[in-house]
């Protein structure tokens, strides 16, 4: 599967951002709980613009996350209403930009506006990008019964099924030993 870079970069964001949540994350517990904990996210991917670096903007970030999470898992149809109200409720204005070593690329919201509002509108386009391809199907949540990771399959017939191997390898163990003790 092939989506431009940006739709992928901000598509890969929303994964790292979701899956920050405790149920879904690697520690099993909240993974973006404190300031310190969004800066290290942050400093993984680029967010051009403001950042405030205080419990508000977090506050706005965690949000932010639980609607995206809600957003992956709509269907075709309840994703368009969703990324339209995201854009409304940001005003978006789309325009494109290069900045920090990327190429032409959309932006939608001003540089100074809240950061959790230029994630959801960037994710929004992104997720414009999947609808108009009808590839909602590409975006996941893990098939491991005890794992709510979410996960952009891009692989080229679209059968992954699990966030990490860790959880492909988890589940297939488990099966093998299922098949063991049938015998």
């Amino acid at each position: 599967m092939l989506f431009a870079p940006d739709t992928e970069e901000a598509l890969t964001f929303v994964v790292a951002l979701a899956n920050t949540e405790a149920t879904a994350s690697r520690s099993g517990t909240d993974e973006l709980a404190t300031v310190d904990q969004l800066d290290e996210l942050l400093s993984r991917y680029v967010y051009s613009g403001r950042i405030d670096h205080d419990e508000a903007e977090l506050n706005a970030v965690r949000h932010a996350r639980s609607q995206l999470r809600e957003v992956w898992t709509l269907d075709r149809d309840d994703a368009v209403e969703a990324v339209n109200r995201m854009l409304r409720e940001a005003r978006a204005l789309p325009y494109l930009t290069r900045h920090d070593g990327s190429d032409w690329h959309i932006h939608a919201t001003d540089p100074s506006a809240p950061l959790a509002e230029r994630i959801r509108v960037e994710a929004a386009l992104a997720l414009i990008d999947v609808i108009r391809m009808n590839e909602t199907g590409r975006l996941r949540v893990c098939a491991a019964e005890d794992c709510t990771g979410l996960f952009l399959d891009l692989s080229r017939n679209g059968s992954k099924r699990f966030c990490t191997v860790r959880c492909g390898n988890r589940v297939n163990m488990i099966a093998f030993r299922a098949r063991r003790s049938d015998s």
